[in-house]
């Protein structure tokens, strides 16, 4: 069965925005956009309620349809040619997005904008997912537009017939991901943009506070950069049409791939499966980077 993109609608803003980029990211991918919404359960009424618990779950149920539908129909008008379906689903919203997510080419949700300092503000619902998803899962936060992935034409005004900016994505040379590598190089090449690979990396102890440290530094510091290149030379051979920039930095991981985001179309960051008695987690730098990133950020789950 053919793969979606698929995106959870509930009508707010940051859904909407997030409707858009599936929709673009679906005609890149030349695959349908699934619009989802997921309506938690109502619970059933208790004597002596009257029938008005009833009621105001019908015309709930109503008013989701009338927005799925009236959503699907302007996604089709300004995206022909993008097949759009919808789909609608009662559960725990949590629970029946991560599913979605599975069964998808990758899942699309809305944020509601800028936190404090100056990064999403993530729900329970969007940290469960994208803790829970098995394949990528994409957060854009409220107000994006499609200019805003692209260069300012030459009048410096922002504008969607110009080209893509990069796309960035992190990477643990010490254990890079197929998967992580793969979904960053393809959406590059989709694009037709720049990929630029970062890499964190922090100085053993030992030296700080010795004489030599600053030769000892750029000797690591070179030695990091050619580990870099090393790891990524079979994917320039697979991408040969994507233009590979290395960036080799000293510093935290999370604190390298924020700075380097500041100016992408998509920013990429890996995610280990794994659980614990607590339950599932994204990892410090997922967690730094959809907080901070104002890009849409992609999070690539991998072993």
């Amino acid at each position: 069965m053919t793969r979606t993109i698929t995106v959870g609608l509930d009508g707010s803003p940051e859904s909407r925005a997030a409707a858009e980029w599936a929709a673009r990211e679906a005609r890149l991918r030349a695959l349908p956009l699934k619009i989802l919404h997921v309506r938690e359960p109502v619970p059933s009424p208790m004597p002596p309620v009257t029938q008005a618990p009833l009621l105001r779950s019908e015309t709930n149920q109503g008013w989701t349809e009338e927005i799925t539908r009236e959503s699907a129909e302007g996604l089709r008008l300004r995206h022909p040619g993008v097949e759009v379906i919808t789909d609608r689903v009662t559960g725990n919203p949590a629970a029946a997005l991560a599913e979605a997510a599975d069964a998808a080419e990758l899942l699309v949700l809305g944020s509601r904008g800028f936190g404090a300092i100056g990064g999403f503000v993530m729900g329970s619902v969007s940290l469960s997912v994208i803790a829970r998803a098995s394949h990528p899962v994409v957060l854009v936060r409220s107000g994006e537009q499609a200019a805003d992935e692209h260069k300012t034409d030459p009048a410096g005004v922002p504008s969607a017939a110009t080209p893509f900016r990069p796309v960035v994505v992190g990477l643990d040379t010490d254990d890079p991901d197929e998967t992580l590598l793969d979904f960053a190089f393809d959406a590059a090449a989709r694009r037709s943009a720049s990929l630029r690979v970062v890499h964190g990396w922090n100085e053993p102890p030992t030296f700080h506070g010795f004489y030599g440290d600053t030769q000892l530094h750029g000797s690591l510091a070179r030695r990091q950069a050619t580990l870099l290149t090393e790891v990524l030379r079979p994917w320039r051979q697979k991408f040969p049409n994507v233009d590979v920039i290395e960036a080799s930095r000293c510093g935290s991981a999370a604190q390298v791939l924020v700075t380097a985001s500041r100016d992408v179309c998509l920013a990429v960051v890996g995610r280990r499966i794994r659980t614990s008695p607590l339950g599932a987690h994204i990892g410090p730098v997922a967690h730094a980077v959809l907080h901070h990133v104002v890009a849409p950020v992609a999070v690539v789950a991998h072993d």
